[in-house]
């Protein structure tokens, strides 16, 4: 088989991999659990490409992506439940119903008003999709059984309070987050002159710190999945900075004192434009 622009060709890639016998061991021992991790890892390496400008990169990390589409779909047709063409067939009745103005009658004065539109559609499919949830939810657990365990942890920790502040349950003002932060810290500090022993009340404290810090980022509408890995590729620039300087004075960081390190790190961040 030769690389193809045709979707259909990586469908049969996808089936003749997962075919039993003569297929490949590792593809026929995956499921929906298994591969899902590297789902979430293909859409990070996308969004990775694209906050390098490489989009060469973006290219084949889009096609990373497309193939983990088309392996849960496969598994789905082998289980009787859907195939690949009914993903497309929901994507595109959803675009169609959540643009109106584009394929019915509707008009669209700006890009704003779309937006109010697709706000209001989105409201309304939300409504019914929830009525729809809503026995399962109360045998699994109440409102927020449903908010995906398989997302990132701060992603997740925002989906959470979202979905509790819509009964209410959430901070009015950002200054009493900022307050619940430092409460929070305080807590941690204290644990941290306790026994020793307290690594798991330790580990709790830090886990409520980071909580509270994805409930501030939510309430200032900054992602805070996409503010730490600004902050991640910041770090990344200044240590190479170190690690340069170091390089032209014939030195290596593991043999530098943390005091120089410190004195480059400080004219990094004097330099870095993106500080």
């Amino acid at each position: 088989m030769k690389p193809s622009k045709d979707i259909g060709d990586l469908l049969a890639i996808m089936a003749q991999l997962r075919t039993p016998v003569t297929g490949c061991p590792w593809d026929l021992e995956q499921d929906f659990s298994t591969i899902a991790p590297y789902t979430i890892e293909e859409a990070y390496e996308v969004a990775d490409a694209i906050e390098r400008g490489d989009l060469e990169d973006l290219r084949d990390e889009l096609g990373d992506l497309l193939l983990q589409v088309v392996f849960h779909a496969r598994m789905a047709e082998e289980a009787g439940i859907f195939g690949f063409g009914d993903v497309v067939e929901a994507i595109t009745a959803k675009m169609i119903r959540r643009h109106p103005h584009v394929f019915a009658e509707l008009d669209a004065r700006d890009a704003a008003h779309v937006k109010e539109q697709w706000d209001a559609i989105k409201n309304e499919e939300k409504t019914a999709r929830a009525a729809r949830r809503a026995a399962a939810n109360a045998k699994r657990g109440g409102l927020l059984a449903d908010v995906p365990v398989g997302l990132p942890a701060l992603t997740r920790a925002v989906k959470l309070q979202k979905r509790a502040g819509t009964v209410g349950f959430d901070w009015n003002d950002p200054r009493a987050v900022i307050a619940k932060i430092r409460e929070e810290l305080d807590e941690f500090e204290h644990e941290l002159s306790a026994d020793a022993a307290a690594e798991d009340r330790r580990e709790d404290e830090l886990g409520d710190i980071l909580f509270a810090v994805a409930n501030l980022a939510r309430h200032l509408q900054i992602d805070p999945e996409k503010a730490l890995r600004r902050s991640n590729a910041k770090f990344l620039r200044r240590f190479r900075h170190i690690e340069k300087e170091l390089e032209a004075l014939g030195k290596e960081p593991q043999n530098a004192s943390l005091a120089e390190m410190e004195a480059i790190w400080m004219d990094a961040k004097r330099l870095d434009p993106k500080a």
